[in-house]
C-alpha cells in the first residue's frame, strides 16, 4: 500500500484533505464529549434527592435509637420511626437510579453523537483514501516488474478521447506489444494516480 502520490499537486491535495479529516474528528469528539458532559450535569438532582434521603435516614434512625431508651413503650415507640426510615432508604435508592440512568443516557448520547459526527470521515474520506493507497501500491510495484498491466488498466478505465491521443488503434498496439505504446498508456495509468513515469519505456 502507498498512502500519499509522489507528484506534488495530488500529494498535496491529499495531505490537506487529510488534515481537515484529522481536524473533523477531533471536532467530531469535543462534541461529543461536551454532550456527555452537559448530560451528566442533570446528575445533580439525582445526588440531592440522594444526599436527602440519607439525611431523612439518619434522622429518623437516629430518634428511633433515642425512643428505644424509653422504658416500657421504647420499642413501640421505635417502630412507629420504621417508615420514616424506609422512606429516606427509598429516596436515596431513588436518587441513586436516576444518577445511574442519567450516566447511560449521557454515555450513548456522546458515543452517538461522535459517530454521527464521523460518518462523513469513515462513510466518504477513509474508503477514499484506502481505495488510493491499494490502487497506489499495486501500481508502484507493476511500474517497475509489469507495466502492461498498467497499460490494460488505461485501456478499461481512460476516456476514448485521451487513449486515441497515445496512439490510433491504442488496443490494437497494446496486443502487439509495441513498447512506446504500452510506455504511454501505463503513463496515462500513474499519472491519475500522482505517480511519476518511468523516464524511458522498459526494453
Amino acid at each position: 500500500m502507498r498512502l500519499y502520490a509522489e507528484r506534488p499537486e495530488r500529494l498535496g491535495r491529499q495531505v490537506v484533505a487529510d488534515v481537515l479529516a484529522a481536524a473533523w474528528t477531533v471536532l467530531a469528539v469535543v462534541v461529543g464529549v461536551t454532550v456527555h458532559d452537559g448530560l451528566l450535569a442533570l446528575q445533580a438532582p439525582g445526588r440531592t434527592l440522594a444526599d436527602a434521603g440519607g439525611r431523612i435516614g439518619e434522622t429518623f434512625a437516629g430518634a428511633a435509637g433515642a425512643a428505644r431508651t424509653i422504658p416500657f413503650v421504647g420499642e413501640d415507640l421505635a417502630r412507629a420511626f420504621d417508615p420514616a426510615t424506609g422512606t429516606g432508604a427509598d429516596l436515596v435508592r431513588a436518587g441513586q437510579e436516576y444518577g445511574d440512568t442519567i450516566a447511560t443516557v449521557a454515555l450513548w448520547s456522546g458515543v452517538l453523537v461522535t459517530l454521527g459526527a464521523l460518518l462523513p470521515v469513515l462513510l466518504g474520506w477513509l474508503p477514499l483514501r484506502l481505495r488510493y493507497a491499494r490502487r497506489a501500491g499495486a501500481a508502484v510495484v507493476a511500474r517497475e516488474t509489469c507495466p502492461d498491466l498498467l497499460a490494460l488498466r488505461a485501456l478499461g478505465r481512460v476516456p476514448v478521447r485521451r487513449l486515441v491521443q497515445v496512439a490510433p488503434d491504442p488496443a490494437t498496439a497494446w496486443r502487439r506489444g509495441d513498447p512506446a505504446v504500452i510506455h504511454r498508456l501505463a503513463a496515462l495509468e500513474l499519472s491519475d494516480l500522482g505517480l511519476r513515469t518511468p523516464a524511458e519505456p522498459p526494453r
